[in-house]
């Protein structure tokens, strides 16, 4: 039987920076709630954007699309863990564990169902949508498997130049910027995967080493830059994608976005001191601790639940409000409340999969075997983000940068990526005494 929360939570030294882990749930906790606002289903089963339905909310973004902060707060916790064991075969299996496993779980469970539904005849309507949906959250576990691969190199440039190496990340993202929309050079937009994402990375390693001493300039700096770059370039309002737009600010990331992660780490570094005491409560940090454990089992089915919602809706015949009417919003608190339930139910089915495992014992030895499976796993979980799981049998494919890549072969480098890296960092395990 593993550790309860209360007995982590109390377990806790008092030298752990609470606020982060505060920072880590909320700021998924919010993702969560904006896809689940942001969802727009009609009576016929297709599922539009709120947003744009009601293009007025679109500035309601740049304080809500807070996954920046999430990445941020990777990069400050990668940079400890890495430091107290750097060893890189072992430092990627331990961090990758609680983030490969679930989504296996997740990939398995839905890639079976993609295979059953149109046996059935049931691949029409919402569920055809859903099996086109649910993996579209997998791009945040390849932008985070790439966090992790670079923690190594990244913390050996950070050490050395500090807030030149993170001025170099976004000098790279610049120029792509000029390049795409100035030069029309193909392909190169989507360099900014890497440049912004492992820029906003480098921030957390700052703060590891207290080095942001001035975040109200940091978030004005970064909400000024996101605001001229809007108001005078080809980047559009929403920090969230929007269906079919030609420019997206997150897909591929722009400059505008990287601006707007420098204001979120502005903001929520200038609410560190209220932010920690409330944080260092005990019933907080208890629900804090719980949450944590849970979180990527939650964000993985959450999809699942919000859609699971409108297929019951459907299918007892009580067919959606027009989007953005007075009766859709009625509704909202009652859809909230029935996605809540049913994610924890989805969560209590799976929960175990996200469970720490004992690690191995750091040798040295074993990186070449992870660099090639966590590359592996990135392009894999990229590729099914893109794909879905509509179309598995007919090898469904969609462009993942200029390669084309269907979905069983999406699933099948998941899976070799990730058994590799798990072979990577057991080898110290099994090998035998000198």
């Amino acid at each position: 039987m593993g550790i309860s929360a209360r007995e982590l939570a109390a377990a806790t030294p008092a030298t752990r920076d609470r606020y982060v882990d505060l920072l880590r749930v909320a700021s998924l906790g919010v993702v969560v709630l904006g896809h689940w606002l942001m969802a727009a289903v009609s009576g016929d089963g297709t599922v539009g954007n709120l947003l744009a339905v009601v293009p007025e909310l679109q500035p309601l973004t740049w304080g809500l699309q807070v996954m920046p902060v999430f990445f941020f707060v990777g990069g400050f916790s990668h940079a400890l863990a890495y430091r107290s064991r750097p060893d890189y075969a072992a430092f990627l299996r331990a961090r990758l564990q609680r983030l490969l496993r679930p989504a296996m779980v997740f990939i398995g469970v839905w890639g079976a169902a993609a295979l059953l539904v149109p046996l059935l005849g049931g691949d029409g309507g919402l569920t055809g949508v859903a099996l086109r949906l649910v993996a579209q959250p997998l791009w945040f576990i390849g932008i985070y498997l790439a966090m992790v691969a670079f923690t190594p190199p990244l913390l050996r440039l950070h050490e050395r130049h500090g807030w030149g190496a993170f001025a170099g990340l976004a000098g790279g993202a610049a120029v792509v910027d000029v390049l795409r929309f100035a030069l029309d050079v193909p392909f190169v937009e989507f360099l900014n995967f890497a440049f912004v994402w492992l820029a906003v990375h480098q921030l957390g390693f700052l703060r590891a080493d207290g080095r942001i001493g001035r975040p109200g300039l940091l978030a004005g700096t970064g909400l000024l830059g996101a605001a001229a770059l809007v108001a005078l370039g080809p980047y559009p309002l929403s920090m969230v994608g929007m269906p079919g737009e030609k420019v997206s600010n997150m897909a591929p990331p722009t400059l505008a976005l990287l601006c707007h992660g420098l204001w979120l780490v502005g903001a929520v570094e200038l609410l560190k001191g209220p932010g920690a005491r409330f944080a260092g409560r005990a019933g907080v940090w208890r629900k804090v601790v719980a949450a944590n454990g849970i979180a990527m089992t939650a964000f993985l089915w959450h999809l699942t639940a919000m859609l699971g919602v409108y297929g019951a809706m459907l299918a007892l015949g009580l067919t959606p409000p027009a989007p953005a009417t007075a009766a859709w919003w009625s509704q909202v608190p009652v859809r909230l409340a029935a996605a809540v339930v049913l994610t924890a139910a989805l969560v209590a089915a799976f929960r175990r999969f996200e469970q720490p495992v004992p690690s191995a014992p750091a040798t040295g030895t074993g990186g070449p075997l992870a660099v090639l499976g966590i590359t592996l796993a990135l392009f894999g979980v990229l590729g099914l983000s893109m794909t879905g799981f509509a179309g598995l049998l007919e090898g469904h494919a969609a462009t993942l940068i200029a390669v084309r890549v269907t979905a069983p072969a999406a699933i099948a480098m998941t899976l070799a990526g990730w058994l590799l890296v798990e072979r990577a960092g057991r080898t110290a395990r099994h090998r035998p005494a000198a």
